[in-house]
């Protein structure tokens, strides 16, 4: 007997058509406009930025001169234990731009098979801690973030920048120990970490839990020379000449990075000559009254 006949066997065959449907809806509404499935992970998505997609999108500057940092980067995360780094620098240095030139890599499937399909999300603090005024509600918003990780079957990679405020996170007034809510989870290897701090606040805060600074593999970025802060503005000033309509010389690039060492302090190369550059572009294009390209 033919079990897929209607007439003979009509039961089963109703039932082969509602799985049918319901297989139907559950591929049309388990996608978003793009056709891209839908991740189950609600609050980290709340309170991060998927820097690989922005990789895979082209909306990320280009990464020039850091192939070393992000070798060793992507050597730690491909460990089998103690996989978590801490980018070591002074403000400016560019230290958020390794991370996003690892994701541009994780992208491109130009890393180990271990980091095949990863997602480096950059955790944004101030709304992770936005609202958490009474005592308990900054922990457990941590819990539940790290739960959802650990659920993602070893997919996520969180990077938090200024990681020192996280390990001192204040909730009504007093410290709070993140480590300890992260510490299980990065134990099983299922929560991968990148922070990112400088060498004054690493000291300061990361001796006050020495086991979870036991499982931090630091790698130092230094600042960049003038030579090398030339060669970073020449890759990106690209991407401020389509913005502001303008071309930049290589003399305004030099003029950038001169002024900048003299005029602003407490940052560092090449961070600090890239905004001047951006704000010359800016002032540059004020003064434009058409629509031609001002070259400066």
């Amino acid at each position: 007997m033919n079990i897929f006949s209607v007439q003979d066997n009509p039961i089963p065959s109703m039932a082969i058509v509602a799985i049918a449907i319901l297989g139907y809806l559950l591929f049309r509404f388990s996608r978003n406009k793009s056709g891209k499935i839908f991740t189950a992970t609600p609050i980290i998505n709340s309170f991060s930025k998927d820097i690989t997609d922005l990789a895979r999108k082209n909306q990320l500057d280009p990464v020039i001169g850091r192939e070393k940092e992000i070798d060793h980067l992507i050597m730690v995360l491909s460990r089998r234990t103690k996989n978590n780094a801490v980018l070591i620098g002074d403000a400016g240095v560019g230290k958020t731009a390794i991370v996003e030139g690892l994701a541009h890599n994780v992208s491109q499937k130009n890393v180990p098979a271990s980091l095949f399909g990863k997602r480096v999300l950059m955790l944004d603090l101030n709304a992770l801690l936005a609202g958490t005024k009474y005592r308990g509600e900054f922990e457990e918003r941590v819990r539940k973030l790290t739960d959802e990780i650990s659920n993602s079957k070893r997919k996520i990679i969180l990077f938090i920048d200024e990681i020192h405020n996280l390990i001192q996170a204040e909730s009504s007034g007093e410290s709070v120990s993140v480590g300890d809510i992260f510490k299980p989870a990065m134990a099983r290897g299922e929560l991968q970490i990148i922070g990112a701090t400088t060498k004054e606040e690493y000291d300061q805060y990361f001796h006050t839990d020495l086991a979870f600074k036991r499982r931090m593999q630091p790698i130092f970025v230094k600042e960049p020379s003038k030579k090398d802060t030339f060669e970073i503005l020449k890759g990106v000033k690209s991407k401020y000449e389509f913005f502001h309509n303008v071309r930049i010389s290589e003399k305004v690039i030099k003029a950038c990075i001169e002024q900048s060492e003299k005029m602003i302090s407490g940052r560092s190369f090449p961070d600090k000559a890239i905004d001047l550059m951006d704000e010359a572009s800016s002032k540059a294009r004020m003064g434009c009254i058409n629509n031609r390209p001002v070259a400066f």
